[in-house]
This record gives C-alpha cells, sequence and structure tokens, in this order.
C-alpha cells in the first residue's frame, strides 16, 4: 500500500523564531494479511464463550474474508471508534441482562455512525426507523433525533431485543428480526414448515436478513481475533470526559462554544441528536454534554452565557422548521384516505398545505397516489389565541421585506419563494396560472426563487 505522509521539520531563523514546515514524503508501506484458513476460523469461532451461537460456514466465512482482506480500511475505520461506543454497549447491556457481544450488532447496523441515515431513513447507532423508535420512546423531531442520541438510542435498542428474544427465544431469529421485523421471521417460518433455526429459515427470509446474521457472526469472530488478522496497530478514538448542564430555552449551540472556547464539532460529537446546532423553543431540562473542564464556568456564569445563546439563529430556524418541505414542526397529524377524482394538488389545498410536503410525508416521488390510498397529512392546529403564532410566522425583517407583494410604477411584484409553484401564488393573489403566464410571458410553469412576478389587475 504507497501512503502518503507529512514530516514535521522546525528551523530556527537568526531572530530566534521556530518555524515548522511540512515536507511531503512517500513511503511504500506493507500490509500484511495473514493467511487463515477456514478450518483454522471453524475452530476459533467455536472456542468464543457467549450465549449467542455462531454457527459456521461457507457464508460466514465469505464475510470474514470481505472484513478483513478485502476492506481492511472499513474495518480498520470501525476499529478506531469501537472505544467511543462499546464502553455506553457493554454497561447497557449488563444493565438488562443481555448478552455482551450484541455489541457487535451496531457495526453491522451503522458502522459505529451516530448520525448513520439508511435508504429506508432507519437512523443512528441501532437504525430505528421512525415509528419503532417512537415505540421505544425515541423522539424525533426537526431539531432533536434521539435515534442518534448513544445512550439512548443503546437503551432503546436493549429493550427492541429483549422483545424480539422473548417471541422466538432464539437469539438467531431476534437477529433476523432486528432487521426485517418479526413479521417477516414468522412468515419464514411457517414457509419452511414451522422450523424454529435461523438456518432451517434461511432461504424463506428477506434477500438482506439472509446475511445479516452471517455478518454479525463474522464481526463477533473478527473482533475476538483482531490480532490474528494484523489490526492490533489501528490508532483508537476515545470520547473525552464530559459533564452535563441543564438547558429549559432556545439555546443555539455554537453561539455557546464561542462563548466557552468549545469546538461546534466537538459539541455536536458529544450531543449527535441535536440535528439544526439548536435547541427549540420550549425545551425543558434538556441535559447538554459539554466537556468537563468547561462545567465550573458554565456553571458560574450560566446566566449570561444563556442569555447571549438564545438571541442568535432563533428566527430563521424557525421559518425553516416551517417553511422545509416535509415538515412536522407545530403540526397535528391526521390520515386522509383518497377518493375517486383525487390528485395531490386538490388534497394540498383542501387542507392548506403544498404538493412537496404530501409527497416527503407519504414517500411519493411522482404524483401518482391510487383510491383507498392512505396519505399522512400534518396539519396547523385550529386558529385559536393559543395557536395563532403558528400561523404568523415571526420572521427576519430581511425575510418579511422579501416576502411581501409590493407596488412598483403602478405594478403590484411578487417575489417567488422558496416551494412556491404559479398555482399557489395564484390562489394567494386570486387570479388564474394563465394570467400570470401571459403577464409575464412565462412559456412554462417553471419559477425559481428570488423571481419577480408582475400579478395581474384584478
Amino acid at each position: 500500500m504507497l501512503s502518503i505522509f507529512f514530516r514535521k521539520i522546525t528551523c530556527v531563523l537568526s531572530l530566534g523564531i521556530s518555524v515548522c514546515l511540512w515536507a511531503q514524503e512517500e513511503e511504500l508501506v506493507y500490509d500484511f494479511i495473514p493467511d487463515n484458513t477456514y478450518e483454522e476460523v471453524a475452530d476459533r469461532i467455536q472456542c468464543i464463550e457467549g450465549e449467542i451461537p455462531l454457527n459456521f460456514n461457507q457464508r460466514v466465512m465469505a464475510f470474514v474474508d470481505y472484513f478483513s482482506v478485502r476492506n481492511r480500511e472499513y474495518t480498520r475505520d470501525i476499529i478506531r471508534r469501537k472505544e467511543l461506543f462499546f464502553p455506553i454497549f457493554s454497561e447497557t447491556l449488563e444493565k438488562h441482562g443481555l448478552p455482551d457481544e450484541l455489541k457487535y450488532l451496531s457495526i453491522v447496523e451503522s458502522g459505529l455512525r451516530p448520525n448513520a441515515i439508511s435508504r429506508a431513513n432507519a437512523v443512528g447507532l441501532w437504525q430505528f426507523i421512525s415509528s419503532t423508535g417512537k415505540m421505544y420512546g425515541l423522539r424525533n423531531g426537526w431539531y432533536i433525533d434521539e435515534r442518534m442520541d448513544p445512550y439512548e438510542a443503546t437503551d432503546a435498542a436493549c429493550r427492541h431485543l429483549k422483545d424480539l428474544y422473548r417471541m422466538f427465544d432464539s437469539w438467531e431469529l431476534a437477529l433476523a428480526a432486528y432487521n426485517c421485523g418479526p413479521g417477516n421471521v414468522r412468515k419464514a417460518i411457517r414457509r419452511s414448515g414451522y422450523k424454529r433455526k435461523f438456518w432451517e429459515i434461511y432461504r424463506y427470509l428477506p434477500r438482506e436478513t439472509r446475511s445479516y446474521v452471517p455478518q454479525f457472526v463474522a464481526i463477533t469472530y473478527l473482533f475476538n481475533h483482531l490480532d490474528l488478522h494484523n489490526f492490533e496497530d489501528a490508532p483508537q478514538e476515545f470520547t473525552p470526559l464530559w459533564d452535563t448542564v441543564l438547558v429549559s430555552q432556545y439555546f443555539h449551540l455554537e453561539t455557546f462554544g464561542n462563548q466557552v472556547g468549545a469546538c461546534l464539532e466537538d459539541l455536536l460529537k458529544l450531543n449527535p441528536q441535536i440535528k439544526r446546532g439548536a435547541l427549540p423553543e420550549g425545551t425543558r431540562n434538556f441535559a447538554l454534554r459539554i466537556p468537563d473542564d468547561l462545567k465550573a464556568e458554565v456553571v458560574s456564569n450560566r446566566k449570561q452565557l444563556y442569555d447571549t445563546a438564545s438571541k442568535v439563529g432563533k428566527k430563521e430556524l424557525e421559518y425553516l422548521a416551517r417553511n422545509t418541505p416535509g415538515s412536522t414542526y407545530g403540526r397535528k397529524k391526521l390520515v386522509y384516505r383518497v377518493r375517486s377524482g383525487d390528485v395531490l394538488g386538490t388534497i394540498a389545498r383542501k387542507y392548506h398545505v403544498r404538493i412537496s410536503d404530501l409527497r416527503a410525508w407519504n414517500g411519493i416521488r411522482g404524483s401518482m397516489i391510487r383510491i383507498g390510498q392512505r396519505l399522512n397529512i400534518w396539519v396547523l392546529p385550529n386558529y385559536n389565541e393559543q395557536t395563532k403564532k403558528l400561523y404568523t410566522v415571526d420572521l427576519p425583517e430581511a425575510v418579511k421585506n422579501e416576502d411581501k407583494v409590493v407596488v412598483k410604477d403602478g405594478q403590484q411584484i411578487y417575489k417567488v419563494r422558496s416551494g412556491d409553484s404559479l398555482w399557489s401564488i395564484s390562489k394567494e393573489n386570486n387570479t388564474t396560472i394563465e394570467k400570470l403566464k401571459s403577464v409575464n410571458k412565462l412559456a412554462s410553469n417553471m419559477i425559481k426563487p428570488g423571481q419577480s412576478l408582475v400579478i395581474p389587475l384584478k
């Protein structure tokens, strides 16, 4: 393997000033990959003590080969991060009375990345989808997603695994159910003639799940024998000592970090569940993790630090929260069943939402919907004294001025906003799409944010 590294050279000038220079060099580094035979790996797996069966076969050996030979850099990357999370996993597993080797499951799920997001929108170290996460108490909002919190998500994963084990009385089947859901495992059991072992129902399981348990076995083996595969020299990352302070207000993380000399990236690593760099208005007793050596300073200057952190970015973030396509911020959910003659446009108009919102909430790529289909729609609560602020978005002045219809040379001019369409503009200004296109000489329905449109006279 040819690696590039930099050598530090320190020079002392005549004025006594030290200058550090970096010289780039190339060096041929030999990465020795031991030759481990099938029989050797089989023998070692049999000697691993644990509660979860580690059945070995050619499928498992293929994954041992993948992680130890063909994709060694990926495995090194995981090894570098294991001390960030394995202590959390082991402590929580012990608290729930679960096998310690379940800590390796997070490697299969996420590669030990707390902000991992799958194509199915499963999130975090333990890859919870939204519904399962909420079932186990993980909040998932626009500002905060507890599926990314290593502590909360690990506790939820332990409770979920415990429930799955109670269902199937088999760790292999519990792992399979964690991946594809208990319904698919029960279906595979029925199709196999009610067999109760993973390898007996293997061919009836979804394709991804057939690889899932063999990967877990391969990773468990490999992390018990890293030295025999020449991985012992991999560097380690460690979580810095931290403490918590309680926050019960809107709180801008970067502003707070700048005041106490903490890097935003470090604060986000300690609090990966904070998705937008801020805690929202209405937050109550959020335990914010901060470097341990900053605790005394924060406690003694809490009022000033918190007050400053409450004044930056609030209006901009609230505007984004309410206007980002698919946002559910400040809204309530209802379920609509599609009727004959319905299209996304008419449904959006009926409930005062955007077509882009309907698509995002329901995973719709085009415009096709079918009769009887159930659509999730997130609507603003009824207008009253308590909820009117949700309707009247408190925008920054720059945004307010940009969004207004202004009169120029006797004409009303509308500045296009993100998410606007000719249909929404025509309805808002009591005109038609055809008139808008005619007055503005538009050849198509395409418009872009910032574009100025003349509003036809009524």
